[in-house]
């Protein structure tokens, strides 16, 4: 079987009484004639990668290697132990989760791309905490993998997930609404919701521009990811509670990838514009270059 947009995926998972992942795993084993469990161990391990990522920055001092993040997970970790934090347990940790593979991606080490290194963050902060606060087990967060893996390939194939194409919006707009979708399913919704709540963290980024500074995957993008992990739990829940999106994920899709050929060039990853050129930020690059070479 193989479904090219939302519209024919969820009349398949509706008719045929079946959930998203469960969909994209039989497009992935069939229509592209791969082997059932090196599939699933593919994903195993995928997740596997995301579980140490979350977990190295807040047992390990990280510094990125463009100097200007490094040590955020772990004070979100320590506010969290302090019982300080405003969010709950579960939103302080998931954006603390995400920000730390921020650091991991920013020191040249080890992530899954998911959809992209810039928003590599969102969809282990929002499941690994989501694993812990509920108890699900490993197979369970794979299974819900694929449903992720089901709305990355929607998008993808129907506008993008590059900054430098969508700005941001492409990016953790991207990982917000995979996450989200996977969390409805997690949480026993029905593909319908999922594809709502997916529909949701798209619209609230829409929009968001793509300005790294000085051209590195770490500022502000660090703290993009925290918002992409907190806003696919918000989109969920609104989901889950019933509220249904008025624009189907086919049409909340196209509308992100025409607002994101519309952002200038100067906002799609190319640091001439945003916060990138912000004072501060040019006079931080500075600084960061000036410790390295000294």
């Amino acid at each position: 079987m193989n479904f090219i947009n939302g519209a024919e995926l969820l009349e398949y998972c509706e008719k045929e009484n079946k959930k998203i992942s469960e969909a994209m795993f039989e497009r992935e084993t069939t229509y592209l004639e791969q082997d059932e469990e090196k599939t699933r161990e593919r994903m195993r391990k995928a997740y596997s990668i995301m579980k140490s990522a979350v977990k190295k920055p807040i047992n390990e001092n990280i510094v990125s290697m463009g100097g200007m993040i490094g040590g955020e997970s772990r004070k979100l970790h320590a506010l969290r132990e302090s019982g300080k934090n405003i969010c709950g347990t579960l939103v302080s940790k998931a954006i603390a989760y995400a920000v730390g593979v921020l650091e991991v991606n920013a020191s040249m080490g080890l992530i899954v791309a998911a959809p992209t290194a810039g928003s590599s963050g969102v969809i282990p902060g929002v499941l690994c905490s989501l694993q812990e606060e509920f108890g699900f087990t490993d197979e369970e967060i794979c299974q819900a993998l694929f449903n992720a893996a089901g709305i990355g390939y929607l998008i993808t194939r129907n506008a993008t997930t590059a900054g430098a194409e969508g700005g941001c919006q492409a990016e953790v707009g991207s990982a917000s609404a995979m996450a989200a979708s996977a969390v409805v399913e997690l949480m026993g919704g029905t593909p319908r919701q999922c594809m709502d709540a997916a529909s949701f963290a798209m619209v609230n980024i829409l929009g968001l521009v793509c300005d790294p500074i000085g051209g590195l995957v770490e500022n502000p993008c660090q703290n993009r990811n925290a918002m992409g992990a907190s806003n696919a739990l918000i989109s969920a829940e609104l989901s889950l509670a019933g509220i249904t999106s008025i624009t189907p994920i086919d049409e909340t899709i196209a509308v992100m990838y025409a607002v994101g050929k519309s952002i200038p060039s100067e906002l799609r990853e190319t640091s001439l514009g945003g916060m990138a050129v912000a004072k501060s930020a040019c006079e931080t690059c500075r600084a960061c270059a000036e410790k390295r070479r000294g």
